[in-house]
């Protein structure tokens, strides 16, 4: 593929943009290479600045579960530019789309629309704080909560108390009501909490990891993590910005048939536009403001055409039938990856549920952290550089998740498939 236009871009990008990238993931760092700029998408297809096309297994980093462009969105999103870009004021449709969230999600009552998944989960840890009257936090290795600064932390070992700060610019202070274990290991977390219980508000976990590569959680661990809040009088939020109408209609939550105190939402919720949320239990959530003593406000919080945007993704969600060709589709692509690289002998780990997959070179099982750090990274830059070549757009880090979209067809996923099986032949002829 020819991608001269893309690296004049990027070399104008890094003149006035730091890393040439707006968000770090989108660098690509982990692999090598020049980012592809692009100009287009359409359906599951995106279209880069020097004319290639590739079908997208990105998404967006998940929001647009119905594909680029869907009818309806644009439609919304057209009707709703027309009547104005922002108000300020309350408006029905942000009604509306917290009553569909409301229906979707078991364990909301109520919810307060955001800007993004960080403030949602910024707002949330700041609201456990509120209602318990503690101070301290537990989060897992791995698992991201966007960039607030308590969330920038990752322990020493795998039950440290005292946390050191995963990013400059984050104090110390911060990270000191930070606790951190690995994810899956309910060991880790009764330790921390036979410890410091009384000092925790919360526990903030991904209920289906997917900032480490795909991990799910093993049988009975979501249930731990319910049983220990419970025990402790803290408070249990599920951050399922990336798992929510996505590893089912009502997230994670109803997989797995464990309900948070607190949920956090972003990405689907917002059909491909800048939005966030959280919510839980009606006692919980009358603390925030103007009810409560707890405050957060946006000036842009429920934007017009994010809400709008929402509204037109989460109408047609509600068909059940569009999970069941969604996982049936996943489980495809799925299958027919392990099954290209059990021919060929090449190591893997292929995972998948609902609408998310994963893929890990490595001989064993990734359940946590540290067995995701093990796996082949520089095998995955040069199965990413094969698949681009052949026209089809993967996450540039083997630590992100892929995504599928309704508009994915058959053909789709076999066109990737025939492009796996000739990246997974070149790196098994020089294994």
């Amino acid at each position: 593929m020819k991608f001269e236009r893309s690296l004049e871009l990027f070399d104008a990008a890094n003149r006035v943009i730091p890393g040439g990238v707006n968000s770090p993931v989108r660098s690509f760092g982990s692999v090598g290479g020049v980012p592809r700029f692009m100009t287009q998408g359409s359906g599951a297809r995106l279209t880069d600045a020097d004319g290639n096309s590739y079908i997208d297994y990105v998404l967006s980093w998940g929001p647009l579960i119905l594909g680029h462009a869907h009818p309806d969105v644009v439609d919304a999103l057209v009707a709703q530019v027309r009547r104005g870009t922002s108000y300020g004021t309350p408006t029905e449709m942000e009604v509306r789309l917290a009553e569909l969230i409301r229906e979707a999600v078991p364990s909301i009552e109520m919810v307060r629309l955001v800007n993004s998944g960080t403030e949602a989960c910024m707002s949330a840890l700041r609201l456990a704080r509120a209602f318990t009257g503690r101070e301290s936090i537990l989060k897992f290795e791995g698992c991201y909560h966007g960039h607030a600064d308590d969330l920038l932390v990752q322990a020493g070992s795998g039950a440290a108390f005292l946390s050191q700060p995963t990013s400059a610019g984050v104090t110390q202070a911060a990270a000191q009501r930070t606790l951190v274990a690995p994810f899956n290991d309910l060991e880790a977390v009764e330790a921390l909490f036979k410890t410091h219980g009384e000092e925790v508000a919360a526990i903030i976990v991904e209920p289906v990891a997917g900032n480490m590569g795909l991990v799910f959680p093993e049988a009975g661990y979501l249930d731990g993590l319910r049983r220990i809040t419970n025990e402790y009088s803290s408070l249990l939020i599920f951050d399922e910005v990336l798992s929510g109408f996505r590893a089912s209609h009502g997230g994670a939550q109803e997989r797995y048939g464990v309900l948070p105190d607190i949920t956090c939402l972003g990405k689907v919720i917002g059909g491909g536009l800048p939005v966030g949320a959280y919510g839980g239990r009606k006692e919980i959530m009358e603390m925030v403001a103007p009810l409560g003593p707890m405050y957060q406000a946006g000036t842009l919080s429920g934007n017009p055409l994010a809400v709008a945007a929402g509204i037109a993704t989460l109408e047609v969600l509600r068909d059940e039938s569009t999970y069941a060709v969604l996982e049936r589709r996943t489980k495809q692509l799925c299958d027919g990856l392990v099954e290209a690289a059990s021919k060929v002998e090449v190591a893997v780990q292929v995972v998948h549920g609902g609408s998310l997959w994963g893929m890990f070179f490595s001989d064993e099982p990734v359940r946590d952290y540290a067995t995701a750090k093990g796996a082949r990274g520089d095998v995955y830059g040069r199965f990413f550089h094969s698949m681009l070549d052949s026209g089809v757009y993967l996450a540039p880090s083997p630590m992100e998740t892929g995504f599928l979209s309704t508009a994915h067809t058959e053909d789709d996923v076999e066109a990737t498939l025939g492009a796996a099986r000739k990246a997974l032949g070149e790196i098994a002829a020089t294994a």
